[in-house]
C-alpha cells in the first residue's frame, strides 16, 4: 500500500469515528438521527471560519482542528437548543455547539485509544487561527444544517500505520535459535472508575419564589414565603447545579432524606439549565 494511499485510508477512519460521533452527541440531545455526510477534501472554504485545536494525549503531537463558520455553529446549537423546547441565544447556541463538538471528539479519543491499545484523552484546546490545510469535511442537512471543517495533525494519521517489521536476523551456522520472547501486553485502557471518586455538590429543591426587592428587605423573623410548588410536588435533586432527578422526601433514623421516583432524561436537564 503506497503512503498516499495510506494516509487517505488513515484520515477515512478518523473521519468516521468524528461523524459516529458527532450522530450519537446530537442523536443523545434531541432524540433525532441526523442527516451527516463526511468526506475527505482538500478544497479551501471559501468564508473565514473559527478553528478549535484539540490536543490528544497520544500520540506526541497530535491534534484535531475543528472549523465553522459563526452561522453554522449558530445553526447547529439552536437546533439541539429548540428541540428540548428551549430559545436559544446566541451564548446557548455557541455553548451547546461547543459541547457538541467535545462529546465527539471525546467519542473518537476512546476509538483511538481502543484501536491503538493506550489510553487517549482530550486536554484542554484552544481557538487559534487555523491549520495550514484541510483534510476533510462534514454536512448536517435539514434544520441544523451546516458544514464543519476538519484537519488533522500528520502524527495522529502516522499513529495508525501498523508497526514495520524488523529485519532478519542471520544467524552463525550451529548457533542455538533463543526462544522468542512472548508479546508485551498491551497498557489496560482506563475507564470511569477514574472519576468515580470526584465529588460533587448535591442539593435539594423545594421550590423557588421571586421578591421586589422591597419585598425581601422587610422580610424578619416569622415571614412566609410562598414557592411556586404545592405540598403534593416531587422535588428536585440538584446535582453541580443540574436537575438529574426528582422523588419525595422522606425521615431517616431523624434526619431528612430523598427517595428518589425519577431520574430525568437529557433533554430535560437542557430546559433546567434555560
Amino acid at each position: 500500500m503506497g503512503a498516499t494511499e495510506s494516509a487517505q485510508n488513515n484520515a477515512s477512519w478518523l473521519l468516521d469515528q468524528l461523524r459516529d460521533g458527532l450522530s450519537q452527541a446530537v442523536e443523545a440531545m434531541t432524540g433525532d438521527t441526523p442527516a451527516i455526510q463526511a468526506s475527505l477534501t482538500s478544497e479551501r472554504p471559501s468564508e473565514k471560519l473559527g478553528w478549535w485545536e484539540q490536543p490528544l494525549s497520544f500520540p506526541a503531537g497530535a491534534t484535531v482542528s475543528v472549523g465553522s463558520t459563526e452561522t453554522d455553529l449558530l445553526a447547529l446549537g439552536g437546533y439541539i437548543l429548540r428541540a428540548v423546547g428551549v430559545e436559544p441565544t446566541s451564548q446557548e447556541s455557541r455553548s451547546t455547539y461547543a459541547e457538541t463538538i467535545q462529546q465527539a471528539l471525546g467519542s473518537l479519543a476512546s476509538a483511538l485509544g481502543s484501536k491503538l491499545h493506550r489510553d487517549v484523552s482530550c486536554p484542554s484546546g484552544k481557538q487559534f487561527p487555523g491549520p495550514a490545510a484541510v483534510d476533510a469535511k462534514i454536512e448536517i442537512s435539514g434544520e441544523s444544517r451546516s458544514q464543519i471543517w476538519l484537519s488533522f495533525s500528520p502524527s495522529l494519521a502516522d499513529a495508525l500505520n501498523p508497526p514495520k517489521p524488523e529485519p532478519a536476523k542471520t544467524m552463525a551456522v550451529g548457533a542455538s535459535a533463543a526462544q522468542p520472547s512472548p508479546p508485551a501486553a498491551p497498557a489496560p485502557a482506563r475507564t470511569m472508575d477514574l472519576l468515580l471518586d470526584v465529588e460533587l455538590p448535591v442539593s435539594v429543591s423545594f421550590g423557588r419564589a421571586q421578591l421586589p426587592l422591597k419585598d425581601v428587605i422587610k422580610l424578619t423573623t416569622g415571614s412566609m414565603i410562598e414557592l411556586n410548588r404545592s405540598i403534593s410536588e416531587p422535588v428536585e435533586v440538584i446535582v453541580n447545579n443540574c436537575v438529574i432527578a426528582r422523588g419525595e422526601v422522606v425521615v431517616v433514623e431523624g434526619n431528612y432524606g430523598v427517595r428518589i421516583d425519577h431520574i430525568i432524561s437529557r433533554q430535560e436537564r437542557l430546559r433546567t439549565l434555560k
